[in-house]
């Protein structure tokens, strides 16, 4: 019966010891383990999912408030998600939503949960980024299992196998495979700005997969799972549209944060004309305009003296000041774009700008920029009266 057993052969019919001779010298090769059984491609999901799944946690969010009746207080849940642990020193990596609360609401606690542990750790916020929808955690780093490997998001090709870990309605450890249906795609932010470049995937990403991570298929972080498309108002589910933040702007901010507790923009020391009266002042002009207008040029930054500002005269003609169209080679055509291209760089970098001045002449400037913190100590000492911005153009720096 054991020999049988072990060749995964049926012998509950046989009533005499003879009958279970013949059936054990009618099948001569062994029957295959369970795990033979698997497919190549099955037993490498398999060991990639064991391999990085420690490092994928379950966070909580809890308020303490007061029972009806009472003075005694109790722990009321009020979300949950998903995170990864970035390095050895206990950083866990999630979504901004995740962790973000009212105004008004009372000061939440959190709980992070990885792997192995036998109770989850109480975390406190590093420091966020609601405009790329990242928050960084900080838990204990005893007893850590090994942080997730990062890999790149600039290579990534459509059609390519994902795997998304998480904890999608509160259950933990979940795998869901797919591919990269699509690249650079832009997710409106929590912050109120697009997250630009995003992987579109077909992984089944639901509610409580949020900062969890999207995988390649060796299992090294290429995105931060983020939103989903649902099939209407009265669906919270999958519908095989899900994006993520890619992981080279996910590198970027998130070391910042870990570093300065914050993100550390770097700033060329300029006011830009908004999209929407660029196109105004395009139709009075009867010009069409592809890029970002210069507003104004702030004194003593790294633009002085090499970008002209657009202006104004006293009988209200406009007098146009430098568009910029490509920076480094991309081409801008909104604030956005340009905004991107800036917040890919740190304080220090050079970058070359081409630019229209006076609407028609094509000139290369190089740039060397600053930290915003820097210019704004170094300007510090001027007064807004030195200033007096049109009404005309609706600025952002």
């Amino acid at each position: 019966k054991r020999l049988l057993n072990d060749r995964g052969v049926d012998f509950r019919d046989c009533l005499e010891k003879r009958d279970l001779v013949e059936r054990l010298e009618s099948t001569k090769a062994l029957a295959p383990s369970p795990k033979q059984q698997l497919s190549q491609e099955e037993n490498r999901l398999i060991n990639t999912f064991q391999r990085v799944s420690p490092a994928v946690s379950f966070i909580t969010s809890s308020v303490r408030a007061k029972q009806r009746f009472s003075l005694q207080e109790t722990e009321v849940p009020t979300g949950n998600g998903s995170g990864m642990l970035w390095d050895d020193k206990g950083h866990i990596v999630t979504n901004y939503h995740v962790v973000a609360s009212s105004p008004n609401a009372p000061q939440q606690q959190f709980k992070v949960k990885l792997a192995g542990m036998a109770e989850a750790q109480t975390a406190t916020i590093v420091g966020v980024e609601p405009e790329k929808d990242l928050a960084v955690l900080k838990i204990s780093s005893r007893n850590l299992p090994k942080p997730i490997d990062v890999g790149t998001s600039a290579d990534l090709q459509v059609g390519q196998s994902v795997l998304a870990i998480g904890n999608p309605f509160g259950l933990d450890n979940t795998l869901t495979t797919g591919v990269v249906s699509a690249t650079g795609r832009d997710v409106e932010g929590i912050g109120g700005r697009p997250i630009k470049g995003c992987i579109q995937t077909d992984a089944a990403i639901n509610p409580g997969n949020s900062g969890g991570p999207l995988l390649d298929s060796s299992g090294r972080l290429i995105g931060v799972n983020v939103a989903i498309v649902t099939g209407g108002p009265s669906s919270r589910g999958n519908v095989g549209i899900g994006f993520a933040i890619p992981v080279d702007t996910v590198r970027r901010v998130v070391n910042q944060i870990i570093r300065y507790g914050k993100v550390v923009r770097p700033t060329m020391g300029i006011n830009v004309v908004d999209d929407r009266l660029v196109q105004q002042i395009g139709r009075q002009l009867r010009r069409e305009f592809e890029g970002v207008l210069i507003a104004e040029v702030v004194p003593n930054s790294p633009s002085a003296g090499k970008l002209q500002p657009t202006t104004m005269s006293g009988d209200g003609t406009i007098n146009l000041g430098d568009l910029i169209t490509h920076v480094d080679g991309e081409p801008i055509k909104q604030v956005e774009d340009l905004l991107s291209e800036i917040e890919k760089k740190n304080g220090g970098d050079t970058i070359k700008l081409t630019v229209l001045r006076n609407g028609f002449r094509k000139e290369f400037v190089e740039i060397r920029l600053v930290r915003r913190d820097d210019l704004r100590r170094s300007s510090s000492s001027m007064t807004n009266s030195r200033y007096t911005q049109p009404q005309l153009f609706g600025t952002r720096r």
